[in-house]
């Protein structure tokens, strides 16, 4: 069976050849590319420079401009120097200055940069030295499954697994305000930090939706789907997982080779359906940065959150898509906020030699 990506490429030249290219109506024809962002383990860290060990993946795409499809880079401004280990690591050394932010449960400084530990790192606007640090930070949505005093047990979804995640007291009450139904049944989304003993949450990522997972009301079958879907955007997995840079999208078509779940619920939201490997264009309405991205994970448990994003305005309800960490950092968007407003249009393209995207 060829991998995802391939299969996704393959389809998108098909649907292309046969249908034309997807609309672009909708879009703003003026954004930012992303920023640099580094994921990795802290290897050593002083008030001047932080040095990374990661494994690099294929990052994600900005709307195509030029034949080839990548944006042009000043010399000079990778993120740090990088020096080849072995052929699966390297070492990347980022400047650091006294006004990057450092979050580890909160903020956190230079003292919680310790060797051994996970970082998402966001290079300032020009790629020199750090912006945004974020040490240790995890998230954890899905269905309550049990609670307990202190610890809540979640059911993260087929690709996930679970989760059990505990809530020093801290952290209790400002979860509480905004889930108040620690009952199993009921849907919940918590920003944590990891530790050796698993997550500890430390806030919630949004508010928690009124109904039980399982009681979702899905759109008519009549209403049409829109080319552009607008709606929250969130982020999962952690710093240092496995899963290459893209987007986890709640309508991932469960036939055949698609990669989608058999169990899925349709959402609140019209989406068409996508496969893995397909590319989908993402725009952060809040920071007017977009970038394209490959389908990497069916975002199933996302489908189950019709909930809005307020972090720049209301957004429809309805989250349309799940980034990893780099990729939402990229974006701009704050992994501790937890989303952002943000519109999608599936299909991208992406191959077409000298085909300018507008938004």
């Amino acid at each position: 069976m060829p991998p995802p990506d391939l299969r996704g490429a393959s389809r998108r030249r098909h649907r292309t050849a046969v249908l034309a290219p997807p609309p672009r109506a909708g879009l703003r024809a003026r954004t930012a590319d992303p920023l640099e962002v580094v994921t990795g383990t802290i290897l050593d860290a002083s008030p001047h420079l932080l040095i990374i060990g990661t494994t690099p993946s294929t990052p994600p795409r900005p709307p195509p401009r030029t034949a080839d499809h990548q944006p042009p880079r000043a010399p000079g401004r990778s993120p740090g120097s990088a020096d080849r280990q072995t052929p699966g690591e390297r070492v990347i050394r980022v400047a650091m200055s006294e006004d990057a932010s450092v979050w580890h449960g909160g903020r956190g400084g230079l003292a919680a940069l310790r060797p051994g530990r996970s970082v998402v790192v966001r290079m300032r606007d020009g790629g020199i030295g750090a912006d945004r640090v974020w040490v240790d930070i995890g998230r954890v949505s899905g269905t309550i499954l049990a609670c307990e005093r202190d610890t809540v047990e979640v059911d993260m979804g087929p690709h996930r697994g679970r989760a059990h995640v505990v809530i020093p007291p801290h952290a209790f009450e400002r979860v509480l305000v905004r889930h108040p139904r620690l009952e199993p049944g009921y849907l919940i989304d918590v920003i944590c930090v990891w530790s050796p003993s698993g997550p500890l949450a430390v806030r919630p990522g949004t508010s928690q939706p009124g109904y039980r997972a399982d009681d979702l009301a899905a759109p008519e079958a009549a209403v049409p789907v829109p080319g552009v879907l607008r709606g929250t955007a969130t982020w999962f997995g952690a710093p240092a997982g496995e899963t290459p840079d893209g987007a986890a999208y709640p309508a991932v078509d469960s036939e055949g080779d698609a990669g989608g779940c058999a169990d899925a619920p349709s959402g609140c939201v019209p989406f068409p359906y996508l496969s893995l490997g397909s590319e989908i264009a993402v725009h952060n309405e809040c920071g007017e940065r977009a970038v394209s991205v490959p389908v990497v994970e069916c975002g199933c448990m996302a489908a189950r959150f019709c909930d809005r994003c307020v972090e720049c305005d209301a957004s429809p309800r309805g989250r349309i898509v799940e980034l990893t960490p780099a990729a939402f950092a990229g974006l701009g968007g704050d992994l501790e906020a937890g989303c952002f407003n943000v519109a999608v249009r599936p299909g991208a393209p992406s191959e077409a030699a000298g085909r300018t995207a507008q938004w």
